[in-house]
C-alpha cells in the first residue's frame, strides 16, 4: 500500500505539472508574466519539458495493472480541455476539478482492478466540489486581468456571492465524503475528524478570506493542503481504530 501510495504521489506531482505546461503554453494571454509566454523559455523547450512531464506519468501508469491504465488516458482529454475552456463558460474550474479528482477512481481501480461506484463516485463529486471551492477563491486574485483579457471562471461568474455559493460547495464535500464513507463502512472516527475538523476548516476558509484582497485569497488557496490532511488524517485514524481498537473487543 506504501508503495501505491508513493506511485499515485508521484504520478499527482508529474501529471499536475503536465497540466500547468499545456495551461501555460496554449493560454498565453493570461499567463503573460509567466517564464513560457514571456518568452524566458522557448516554446520549444517548453515542448520537450512536456513531453519529458508525460513520460514521467506514462512510466508511473504502466506499473498499473492494465484496467487502470486504460482508465487513466480518459483524463487526457479534460487535462487538454481546460486552458480552452476558459474561454468558453464560466465554470472551467469544474472542469479542473474533473481532472484533478480523477486519481479519486483510479486509486481504487489501481487496488481492486477494478471500480466500486458506489464508493468512489461520491469520493470523486466531493473532490471535485473542492475543487470549485479553492480554485475560486484562487481565480480572485486574477479577476481584474481575466476581464481585461476576456477569461472566464466562476470567481467571476459568483462575484459577490461567492461565499455564499462556495457555502454550498462546501456542505456538499463534507455531505459527499461521509457518504462515500457510509458507502465503504467507515467507521466513527473518519466521520467525526470530516464533519468536525474538516468542516471547521472550510468555515474558517470562507470567513477569513477577502474575494477582493490577493494576498489574502493566496493564503486561504494554500491553507487547502491542511484540508487534505485532515481527510487524510480521518482516513488513517478510521484504519488504526479498526485495527487497534476494534480488534480488542
Amino acid at each position: 500500500m506504501a508503495a501505491m501510495t508513493a506511485l499515485f504521489g508521484t504520478g499527482a506531482v508529474i501529471m499536475r505539472g503536465a497540466g500547468c505546461t499545456i495551461n501555460d503554453m496554449w493560454d498565453v494571454e493570461r499567463t503573460k508574466t509567466r517564464p513560457i509566454a514571456s518568452g524566458a523559455i522557448s516554446r520549444q523547450k517548453a515542448m520537450v519539458f512536456l513531453g519529458a512531464q508525460l513520460a514521467g506519468g506514462l512510466a508511473v501508469l504502466l506499473q498499473m495493472n492494465p484496467y487502470t491504465i486504460l482508465f487513466c488516458f480518459g483524463s487526457m482529454p479534460l487535462v487538454i480541455l481546460y486552458p480552452f475552456m476558459k474561454r468558453i463558460t464560466y465554470w472551467p474550474q469544474l472542469v479542473l476539478g474533473l481532472a484533478f479528482n480523477w486519481g479519486a477512481l483510479a486509486g481504487w481501480s489501481a487496488v481492486a482492478g477494478g471500480i466500486d461506484w458506489a464508493v468512489t463516485l461520491p469520493l470523486y463529486a466531493a473532490g471535485v466540489s473542492w475543487t470549485l471551492v479553492y480554485d475560486t477563491v484562487y481565480g480572485h486574485q486574477d479577476k481584474r486581468d481575466d476581464v481585461i483579457a476576456g477569461v472566464k471562471s466562476t470567481s467571476l461568474l459568483f462575484g459577490d456571492r461567492t461565499k455564499a455559493v462556495l457555502s454550498g460547495f462546501s456542505a456538499s464535500t463534507i455531505g459527499l465524503l461521509c457518504l462515500s464513507g457510509y458507502m465503504n463502512s467507515q467507521g466513527l472516527p473518519f466521520y467525526m475528524t470530516v464533519v468536525g475538523a474538516g468542516s471547521a476548516h472550510l468555515i474558517w476558509q470562507l470567513k477569513s478570506v477577502d474575494i477582493n484582497s490577493p494576498p489574502t485569497c493566496w493564503k486561504i488557496f494554500k491553507s487547502n493542503t491542511w484540508f487534505g490532511a485532515i481527510i487524510f488524517g480521518a482516513i488513517m485514524a478510521d484504519i488504526a481504530y479498526n485495527r487497534f481498537v476494534s480488534s480488542d473487543e
